[in-house]
């Protein structure tokens, strides 16, 4: 009986000490930059990351336009290396050829990584700007939801539901919205109705949030909060620093406690990296340029 106790205390102790994460919930907010951030009021993006940190200096790649920095984001390259240089790359057609593909043709992505290394992992991927799903390969996503006129809150609760019904296993959730993005362009970075798109996210967060809580999904949760540019007057591309500094936030149980820091350097590039060290993966893709900065981690 005491050999079967010691054998049982082992086994919990060992449980106790598996710090890969029971899932990841990435939250992207499209042209949201480091100047609408400061700008804006957002209490349940600010509480979320209270116990974690945001930096407000994180860098986009250049270009600074969406399809090649969130392409960054998910595959931890540069658009040298994914080859995506513009909004219109196709699979079909593109001048760049990547560096590292798949045996469909398609970049390794973060999504790639983790199912490659772990089968029973659970990957979602909601959005609502059709060409942002164009280089990822859907083959190593369980669920893909699009959501027309930049409507974003169905795909919350449909990403509720996935997190629900995957809680038991290891589950990395992209919930993504180009609104924000939208309403630069539409009116202007800045401009009252920029503000509103972001203080209206804001409080979609925060029912999302208080629901995990709720359904007690929220403590074994890692949360990433990620922008691909920022903007000036009604438009971006460019290398001022309007549209080259954007926040990133990041929380979990193995996240310091940093606050709003400057403290590290980070780059779009990063983020694939970043989560795989969560999730434990080892051999990553060898055309992976970024880093997990190390002053992040516990």
């Amino acid at each position: 009986m005491i050999k079967l106790k010691s054998l049982l205390s082992l086994f919990l102790l060992a449980v106790c000490l598996n710090v890969n994460a029971q899932r990841i919930i990435v939250i992207g907010l499209d042209g949201f930059s480091t100047e609408g951030f400061n700008g804006s009021k957002h209490p349940n993006i600010d509480m979320l990351f209270k116990k974690g940190l945001i930096t407000l200096s994180s860098r986009p790649v250049i270009p600074s336009v969406t399809l090649p920095n969130w392409t960054s984001h998910l595959t931890g390259q540069g658009p040298e290396e994914h080859g995506i240089t513009a909004n219109n790359w196709t699979l079909a057609k593109h001048p760049l050829k990547a560096i590292e593909t798949d045996a469909n043709g398609y970049t390794p992505s973060i999504f790639k990584a983790l199912k490659d290394k772990q089968p029973k992992a659970k990957t979602a991927f909601y959005y609502n700007w059709a060409e942002l799903i164009n280089p990822i390969n859907k083959k190593y996503l369980d669920e893909v939801s699009f959501e027309e006129n930049d409507k974003y809150q169905s795909n919350y609760a449909k990403a509720l539901k996935f997190i629900c019904d995957n809680k038991n296993d290891p589950t990395l959730v992209f919930l993504y919205s180009v609104h924000v993005d939208h309403a630069g362009h539409q009116h202007g970075w800045m401009s009252p109705q920029y503000i509103a798109a972001i203080e209206e996210v804001d409080v979609e967060i925060g029912r999302f949030v208080q629901q995990l809580k709720d359904d007690h999904l929220y403590e074994d949760s890692y949360f990433l909060l990620l922008s691909d540019h920022g903007g000036i007057a009604k438009g971006h591309g460019g290398v001022t620093m309007n549209e080259m500094q954007v926040p990133f936030g990041i929380t979990g149980k193995k996240i310091k406690n940093l606050g709003n820091t400057p403290a590290f350097f980070n780059s779009n590039r990063n983020t694939s990296w970043i989560l795989a060290k969560i999730f434990g993966l080892k051999n990553i893709p060898k055309s992976w340029t970024g880093i997990a900065p190390t002053e992040i981690f516990k």
